[in-house]
């Protein structure tokens, strides 16, 4: 595997990602902290049940993506002015190093905490013994050949895991001997044209693939859910078209959420592109009667919407 340029690597560890390995990585989640010092919680606790402080968030392939997404975080080997391929992937490290190096990962984040008078001790506690795996902070996880491996991993310590991919290889799902407990696809356009110009894909086909990922959902076992992301001034708009590729994957959930103006994207878009939660409201609600879905729950402080065809939550009990 040919190492990624060193002003890359530079630039992410300055991102406060705490590199794993060769390819992997965990970074704080901005709701662990406030789950422990503040009794506050992400929304995927509140619309899944998933325990803010025990949730680890990683990627095991921190350096590697088949989109360069106007709205994505992580900075970018363009945001750089450099010239790298950032989809192969060679030698990989083994799921087992991976998943005990974020665990490690974790703690060293947590040991921080202690010294905080503010600080939940039983929290605290808890979470240095993480029971949630969000592999979604950055770049492409199927890319990850031994993807399957990696979730067993976790199941194995007793892990749920959230599964988040941009759905541009949908071979790889094909492969999974072992399914994450929820997978999210990213559908950040209603249109091969939108979806150019936001994703910037760097593989050929990778609209076609996208639509291939979607028509196979249905034959997959765990829960399923589409995710949004909504820029203003880019892809809020076709909501029909959102609809019907929605209805051809069938998933459980549908959550319209707000892109957020953070990281290097505030190099390539505007504040100005990020939706008040009104907006991301309005969207959802068009869109839930288009599917005929329910809406069953909103969380303002992440702009975000949770839609499903079934009238209850369905909680993830850990």
């Amino acid at each position: 595997m040919s190492s990624p340029p060193e002003e890359l690597v530079k630039a992410i560890k300055k991102q406060k990602y705490h590199i794993v390995g060769r390819h992997s990585a965990v970074k704080r989640c901005k709701w662990l902290y406030e789950s422990i010092i503040n009794d506050r919680f992400c929304y995927k606790q509140k619309f899944y049940g998933i325990k803010s402080h025990r949730c680890l968030q990683m990627t095991p392939t921190l350096y590697y993506c088949t989109q360069r997404c106007l709205f994505c975080w992580r900075v970018q080997s363009l945001d750089l002015g450099l010239e790298w391929n950032e989809t192969k992937m060679n030698e990989l490290d083994d799921p087992e190093l991976i998943v005990e190096g974020c665990i490690e990962a974790q703690r060293r984040i947590l040991s921080g905490y202690k010294g905080n008078p503010k600080a939940d001790k039983k929290k605290l506690e808890e979470a240095l013994n993480p029971k949630h795996a969000a592999i979604s902070l950055a770049g492409e996880p199927t890319l990850y050949a031994r993807l399957s491996e990696l979730i067993e991993e976790f199941h194995k310590r007793g892990f749920t895991t959230f599964l988040v991919s941009n759905g541009t290889l949908p071979e790889a799902f094909k492969k999974l001997s072992e399914e994450p407990t929820q997978l999210y696809i990213s559908l950040t356009s209603p249109d091969k044209e939108t979806y150019a110009k936001l994703c910037r894909p760097q593989i050929r086909g990778s609209w076609s693939s996208l639509m291939k990922t979607l028509e196979l959902l249905p034959s997959l076992n765990c829960r399923k859910v589409i995710r949004i992301t909504l820029v203003k001034g880019y892809n809020m708009h076709g909501i029909e078209k959102y609809a019907k590729l929605i209805e051809i994957a069938e998933p459980d959930f549908v959550e319209p959420k707000a892109y957020m103006y953070v990281g290097y994207s505030r190099r390539r878009l505007k504040y100005e592109n990020m939706p008040s939660h009104l907006e991301v409201g309005e969207f959802a609600h068009k869109l839930a009667e288009e599917l005929s879905y329910n809406i069953l729950d909103e969380s303002k402080d992440s702009r975000v919407f949770l839609l499903s065809k079934h009238k209850r939550k369905l909680l993830i009990k850990k």
